[in-house]
């Protein structure tokens, strides 16, 4: 793979990916650097292409036209080598053992597997290592998915939808335990329809629609420059349709006195307003939030945000 990138300081790799099924186009030009120790999100609407993606990149299928490396060989070797771990959304877990007899199962599966007990703390097993496997709870088999992806010791982890069916707590406790993970300078790439997971926790988000990145780049990033801004007050004697023709103002919704103003300029549209109308107080101003941002740049054709230098 000949680029100007040094593919032994990338986690992922993958150059001008295309797929088709028949008449449809699931990914159409997909180029991918991912530097060691950066935690990044890849969302997108369903049909987006994300988890075709996936699947060129874990060597599950072939592109149509393409290349791809994960720390800096191809997907199988890597994949041979223990050196990726992957969580996949779709797969039934082995049953007719305990949890802790699965893990020791993979474990051998690997050349250098990480320690047993190690792994199980890391993914919140320590409680579920005499469970039967048939017995775990939707979350309980998340956790153990969570735990057979770090078995091999990997410096790069691939997941997919992670904590789809967790509650609000589990999700919590997953994303601290793959942090930790993280800050021992690992990898981590992950897709996830939970946007808020991708602002708390990835420093880099990729945004896929209609089989392209359109977007690259930090959380902030891509808030400031895919979306508008927001500007609430209290002004109760304003009109919606008055506060409507403010300049630079996209759209307003007004509920018992509260506006909230979204716009393309907040500094003019403010200055705007408080001459129309001095009487506005409890004035907040805000960048609006990753879902505003995705729904921006997922809604419509847009100008792709450039890709940011972010090294973890």
């Amino acid at each position: 793979m000949n680029n100007a990138t040094d593919d032994r300081a990338q986690a992922v790799t993958a150059r001008s990916l295309h797929k088709r099924f028949g008449q449809v186009r699931a990914v159409a030009g997909v180029d991918l650097d991912i530097p060691l120790g950066q935690i990044a999100a890849l969302l997108g609407p369903n049909g987006a292409g994300k988890t075709t993606t996936f699947d060129m990149l874990l060597g599950l299928l072939a592109p149509d036209h393409g290349e791809v490396a994960l720390l800096g060989r191809r997907p199988r070797q890597a994949l041979d080598d223990g050196q990726v771990g992957v969580m996949l959304q779709r797969g039934d877990l082995p049953r007719g053992g305990t949890v802790a007899e699965l893990l020791r199962a993979f474990a051998a599966l690997h050349r250098a597997p990480a320690p047993a007990g190690e792994v199980a703390s890391r993914a919140g097993l320590a409680g579920l290592l005499g469970r039967r496997v048939e017995k775990l709870s939707g979350g309980e088999a998340q956790r153990v998915r969570f735990a057979l992806a770090l078995i091999g010791d990997p410096r790069l982890l691939v997941l997919d939808e992670p904590t789809a069916g967790l509650d609000v707590t589990m999700r919590r406790e997953f994303w601290a335990h793959a942090r930790e993970f993280a800050a021992s300078g690992r990898t981590i790439l992950f897709s996830t329809h939970y946007l808020e997971e991708a602002d708390d926790n990835a420093n880099r988000i990729l945004v896929m629609t209609a089989g392209r990145v359109v977007a690259d780049g930090p959380a902030a990033a891509i808030k400031a420059a895919a979306a508008d801004r927001v500007i609430r007050c209290t002004l109760p004697s304003a009109a919606r349709d008055d506060v409507l023709r403010i300049t630079n103002v996209t759209s307003v919704e007004a509920h018992d006195g509260s506006v909230l103003i979204h716009s393309t300029d907040a500094d003019a549209t403010l200055h705007a307003l408080l001459r129309a109308y001095p009487q506005a107080r409890n004035i907040e101003v805000t960048t609006a939030s990753i879902s505003d941002a995705f729904l921006a740049l997922t809604s419509s054709e847009q100008t792709p945000v450039p890709a940011a230098a972010v090294n973890g």
